[in-house]
């Protein structure tokens, strides 16, 4: 899901609820969640564990001490063909100490424009998500899969995709949160290096090189569809809890 233009849609097993219950505006609006909230945690799922250096061990990120060699690297970036249609890179932004990593697809017209991750209507989307569950957007690392926005806002292809995930995979690395929400079909698929579905994936605490990683809505998705903004919510306070617990 790029942006706030293209939606990726969830497999069959998300089925839209019954009612709608629109994700607050305003943190002040919910208390925060805390561990103790709502009752057990999901259960496991799945555990994706590459070797850290091992699968990307003669690119030159490999070699990057910290978040900004990164994203010096991601700016001079010509490993695919994205590279010839942008006008910016969008390696992320946030504090090199944030607990919460948010990963999308890509980025959109407005992040291409500007250079900075979800910051056109779905960025604001996820502003107001992440204030209502007491979390301000500026202590959270947010980026994508891929780094440059692809033709028309499609799905990234799946080389470019392995021409970019060197750089989500170091920034983990180097990031080491308590904690990976992953934003959308390709983002899920992609950490978790499998084909099922979004809904498949939603309800379930994966794993990461051992860091947790939920699985929720992308906020485009849920500009285009309502209804998807209570189950939205309500994984987005089981990831409150997981960073309180």
């Amino acid at each position: 899901m790029l942006g706030g233009d293209a939606v990726v849609a969830p497999g069959p097993a998300a089925s839209a609820p019954p009612t709608e219950e629109p994700v607050p505006d305003r943190a002040p609006d919910v208390p925060p969640a805390t561990a103790s909230d709502d009752g057990p945690l999901p259960p496991p799922g799945l555990v994706y564990d590459p070797p850290p250096g091992d699968l990307f061990a003669t690119h030159p990120v490999a070699r990057a001490g910290d978040l900004e060699a990164v994203a010096t690297l991601v700016h001079a970036c010509t490993r695919c063909r994205l590279c010839e249609g942008r006008t910016h890179a969008v390696p992320g932004e946030g504090p090199t100490d944030a607990r919460l990593v948010v990963v999308g697809e890509g980025p959109g017209r407005t992040e291409d424009e500007t250079g900075r991750p979800f910051v056109g209507k779905a960025g604001e989307l996820l502003t107001r998500i992440l204030g209502a569950i007491q979390l301000p957007r500026e202590q959270v690392f947010i980026c994508n899969v891929v780094k440059c926005r692809p033709p028309e806002n499609r799905p990234p292809l799946y080389d470019e995709i392995a021409a970019c995930l060197p750089y989500l995979h170091r920034q983990i690395e180097l990031l080491h949160p308590k904690l990976i929400l992953a934003m959308g079909g390709t983002a899920a698929q992609t950490l978790l290096d499998t084909k099922q579905s979004l809904g498949a994936l939603r309800n379930r605490v994966h794993r990461f090189r051992g860091f947790p990683v939920l699985v929720t809505y992308h906020p485009a998705a849920l500009l285009r569809n309502p209804n998807w903004k209570r189950p939205t919510w309500d994984d987005v306070r089981i990831a409150r809890r997981l960073l309180d617990s």
